[in-house]
C-alpha cells in the first residue's frame, strides 16, 4: 500500500511502516527514545510493535490510564516530570503508540517539552488510524470540556498497522467508523455508499486508506483550520457537547467519542435541511444509517438543555457566535453557520422520534 505524503511527513501503512520506522531510528542518531502507551497497548501492542524493531535501540516505556477521563493536564505533569527525570532533551524522539488519547495527549506532551521534541504516532485504535493521528492537532481536555487546551504540531510520520485492530472489541470499531462515515458525508457521495452498507469489519485496509487520503487533502489546504479543514467539523459541534455532557454526568455511561458524534450528525443533518436546504430524504438516510450501527440513547430536556449550554466552548466560535458545519448535500459541506435557538430542540426531537 502506498505512502500517503502530506505536506512535512508521511504516513506508512503496513510491514512498509516497520521498514521505514527502522530505516529512520537508523538515519537519526536520537539522543534517547521513548514510548507512550496506555496499560491496554503495552500489553496488547507493546510486544508485537518492539518485536519488529531491528536496530539496537533502548526505549524507556511510559504508560499512562486509559480513557479520556485521563487525558488531562495531571496525566501531561506526570509525563513531563517523567521525561526531566529520564534526561529527555530536543534531541529526544517520543512515539506514541495508542489510541487517540495517547496520539492527542502525547503529542502535546512532545510538542511542548522544552520547546518541542520529535515525535511519532503509531494509532492502535480505529478511530485513531483514521482522524486523530493524521493533521497535527494534538491537546486534552479542559476538565470535561473536549480539546481545549492544545498545539497543530506535525509527527515525524504515522504508522498505521491495521493489525492492531484485532485486540479492539466491536464498540471500539463502531467508535472509528463512525468517523469514517463523517469523511464520507464531507467529501465524496461514492465513499459514503460505499461505508453505509458496509455490514462487517472486514476488509477495512482500503477503507483507512481512502479516509486518511480524504484528511489529508483537506489538511494540506488548510493546516490551521482556517476555512475548509472546519469542514471535518460535521457532527462534533454539538457532538462533543454531547460528549462533554456524558463526561460530566455520575448518571450515564460515557460515550466514546464516535457514538456522541454519530448523534452529532444526526442532529446536524436534520439542521443542514433547515439551514441549507439538505434535502429531507437524505437526512432520513442519515439518521438510518447511524441508529442501525449506534444505540439511540434518550435525553431528558434537562440533559438537552445542560448540552446546549456546552456550546458556548465549542473550537469554532467566534466573535460570540456558535459556528456549525452543515450539509448542502451529501459531499458538499458549509462552514460558519448560525442556527436559531428553536432548531436545536426540533433536532433533537427528530433524532428522539
Amino acid at each position: 500500500m502506498e505512502s500517503i505524503i502530506t505536506s512535512s511527513y508521511a504516513v506508512h501503512f503496513n510491514e512498509q511502516a516497520y521498514t521505514k520506522l527502522n530505516a529512520h531510528l537508523e538515519a537519526h542518531a536520537y539522543s534517547s527514545l521513548f514510548i507512550i502507551v496506555d496499560e491496554n497497548t503495552y500489553t496488547d501492542c507493546l510486544p508485537d510493535f518492539m518485536s519488529a524493531i531491528t536496530g539496537d535501540f533502548h526505549f524507556e516505556v511510559l504508560e499512562i490510564a486509559s480513557g479520556e477521563i485521563n487525558k488531562n493536564i495531571s496525566t501531561c505533569l506526570h509525563l513531563w516530570e517523567t521525561l526531566s527525570q529520564l534526561n529527555a532533551d530536543r534531541k529526544s524522539l517520543i512515539i506514541n503508540l495508542g489510541g487517540g488519547v495517547v496520539t492527542d495527549l502525547g503529542g502535546f506532551v512532545a510538542s511542548t517539552f522544552k520547546r518541542g521534541v520529535r515525535f511519532i504516532n503509531v494509532p492502535t485504535t480505529l478511530l485513531a488510524m483514521v482522524d486523530a493521528s493524521i493533521g497535527g492537532k494534538t491537546g486534552i481536555d479542559l476538565g470535561t470540556l473536549k480539546n481545549q487546551i492544545g498545539v497543530i504540531n506535525q509527527p515525524e510520520m504515522v504508522l498505521v498497522l491495521p493489525s492492531f485492530l484485532k485486540t479492539l472489541e466491536d464498540r471500539q470499531l463502531q467508535s472509528g467508523y463512525a468517523e469514517m462515515l463523517k469523511h464520507g458525508l464531507i467529501a465524496d457521495v461514492a465513499y459514503w455508499e460505499t461505508l453505509k452498507i458496509q455490514a462487517t469489519f472486514s476488509a477495512l485496509d482500503a477503507m483507512i486508506y481512502k479516509s486518511v487520503v480524504i484528511k489529508n487533502k483537506v489538511v494540506l489546504q488548510d493546516p490551521t483550520e482556517q476555512n475548509i479543514r472546519k469542514t471535518l467539523n460535521f457532527g462534533h459541534t454539538l457532538g462533543h457537547a454531547i460528549e462533554s455532557y456524558f463526561l460530566m454526568s455520575d448518571e450515564h455511561e460515557t460515550l466514546l467519542h464516535g457514538e456522541a458524534i454519530a448523534i452529532g450528525m444526526i442532529l446536524e443533518a436534520y439542521l443542514s435541511h433547515k439551514i441549507c436546504g439538505l434535502p429531507e430524504t437524505k437526512v432520513h438516510e442519515i439518521k438510518k444509517v447511524f441508529l442501525q450501527r449506534y444505540a439511540k440513547i434518550e435525553f431528558t430536556e434537562l440533559a438537552i438543555q445542560q448540552i446546549l449550554s456546552l456550546l458556548q466552548y465549542d473550537k469554532k466560535n467566534s466573535h460570540g457566535s456558535i459556528n456549525f458545519v452543515l450539509l448542502k448535500a451529501i459531499g458538499d459541506p458549509v462552514i460558519d453557520q448560525q442556527i436559531p435557538y428553536n432548531l436545536y430542540n426540533e433536532a433533537f426531537a427528530y433524532y428522539k422520534d
